[in-house]
């Protein structure tokens, strides 16, 4: 099946390039709300599930033994952008546990967040692991590891005690299989698995209702969506598209990208999981997406839905900061 244009690009008023992708969004009982290109098309979601894999930092216990309140939970399930309050709360986790950053083993980057990655070359600076976008995650994974008295070194490998942990979360939510012949490395180095799109909203709409889980995990999801929509800066980060979503209406849009153009998001009022990809990876055609999708779902809420439709077309800026051309939903987004 061929996936439909669904984000067109506009220099002047002439379409200069198109994005293909497929939406599903679905309730917790795996009934359809809209399915848009090919829904059983398995996709690597990359960090769009950090939310469902930072489940065993909650039910283990250890969320609660540390301490760890909305902002540790919320960067736990981010990706952020390595600014100072990212990576200070990162190694906070940490500390806790009694370790350090020399303790994660997700590799290092500069920070996306420009500002910060200047910062930390004028100072004559190199980044280390807590600059890392998933440095959050991993601490969680960590945490995890020491509460319940298991050796953290290794916890990236998939026969690791903590990857096994997140393997059985991420299968029992979304009910899809995560074996050898579906995985791959993510980029910070934990497995990452093949998963449909309709398994992955149907496993977020159960992420933010509860349904269709066990009262423990049922209660352990809620706390972290919940923990994500109340500090969506620590999810992403200054000017991001997921923490600017997320602020448009608080409490009632979960959202969460990944790599490779995927999004999973979820709507608590609704009871609604939606995940989608862009076909070619281009981030850029995912953020169109998801916002024209929250606004097509959120269309009762005429205000609403109008900020979010406007956030689906941002503008394409030249050399000088000129606005050239935007980004639009295609019709069969909008259909």
């Amino acid at each position: 099946m061929t996936n439909p244009v669904l984000v067109e690009v506009l220099r002047g008023d002439i379409v200069e390039s198109v994005h293909r992708g497929a939406v599903a969004v679905f309730d917790a009982s795996g009934t359809s709300v809209l399915e848009i290109g090919d829904g059983g098309q398995p996709v690597f979601p990359r960090s769009a599930v950090k939310a469902i894999q930072a489940l065993p930092l909650v039910e283990s216990g250890a969320a609660d033994a540390y301490g760890f309140a909305n902002k540790e939970l919320a960067l736990a399930c981010a990706s952020h952008g390595g600014e100072p309050a990212h990576v200070d709360l990162a190694a906070s986790m940490l500390s806790k546990a009694g370790l350090d950053g020399t303790a994660l083993e997700c590799g290092t980057h500069w920070p996306s967040h420009q500002d910060s990655t200047l910062t930390l070359a004028r100072a004559g600076r190199q980044p280390n692991d807590l600059h890392n976008n998933c440095s959050g995650k991993h601490s969680g994974f960590i945490c995890t590891c020491v509460h319940l008295g298991v050796d953290p070194r290794g916890y990236v490998a998939a026969g690791h005690r903590s990857q096994q942990m997140v393997r059985e979360a991420m299968q029992g939510v979304t009910g899809a299989r995560h074996d050898a012949d579906h995985s791959g490395i993510d980029g910070c180095s934990i497995p990452t698995y093949a998963i449909p799109l309709k398994d992955l909203a149907v496993g977020f709409a159960k992420m933010v209702t509860g349904q269709g889980l066990s009262p423990t995990r049922a209660k352990a999801a809620k706390r972290l969506m919940a923990a994500c929509m109340a500090e969506p800066f620590y999810v992403a980060g200054t000017g991001r598209a997921d923490t600017r979503l997320m602020q448009a209406a608080p409490g009632r849009i979960f959202v969460k990208i990944g790599a490779e153009g995927v999004y999973c998001a979820a709507l608590p009022e609704l009871g609604f999981g939606i995940a989608l990809k862009a076909g070619d990876g281009g981030e850029r055609a995912a953020e169109v997406m998801v916002a024209a999708v929250l606004s097509r779902l959120l269309k009762r809420d005429e205000e609403l839905s109008k900020r979010l439709a406007g956030m689906a077309r941002p503008p394409v800026l030249n050399r000088k900061g000129l606005a050239v051309g935007a980004l639009r939903p295609a019709e069969a987004l909008l259909a």
